[in-house]
């Protein structure tokens, strides 16, 4: 009683896999008659024929490892740092230049410190701003 032909019958009328083609062993005299994919269809829907569920895998999570570069920092982070305090402080400058309350030339000049890293924040640049407009006066 081969039913391997069948098998593959059912299994491409339905798309999936051979393995996964189960028949109803009570009614294995309708399956051999079957020779069209509607009458495997038929017998689908009559729960003659059956399909295994998919397995599917155990997802594991990803292991925490240590990355490359400094246990102290991470190569990016360091970039990241001045990106973002660079932006900052860019910003807060040309608003300042926008009301006028510093020239262009202190402007070029302060715009250089920033890219040199002299400021440590936004605090510290508005009190170097207020000492050189008290020192001007």
């Amino acid at each position: 009683m081969d039913l391997s032909r069948k098998k593959a019958l059912v299994a491409r009328t339905l798309g999936v896999g051979k393995g996964r083609v189960r028949f109803n062993i009570n009614n294995i005299n309708e399956i051999k008659e079957a020779l069209t994919k509607q009458d495997v269809r038929d017998l689908v829907a009559n729960k003659s024929i059956s399909l295994r569920e998919i397995k599917g895998r155990k997802i594991n999570p990803p292991a925490k490892r240590r990355r490359a570069g400094s246990i102290r920092m991470r190569p990016n982070s360091r970039k990241r740092d001045y990106m973002t305090l660079t932006r900052k402080l860019r910003s807060y400058l040309s608003e300042i230049r926008k009301h006028d309350t510093i020239s262009y030339d202190e402007f070029i000049k302060l715009r250089k410190g920033i890219r040199s890293k002299i400021f440590r924040s936004k605090a510290h640049l508005k009190e170097h701003i207020q000492i050189t407009q008290r020192e001007e006066k």
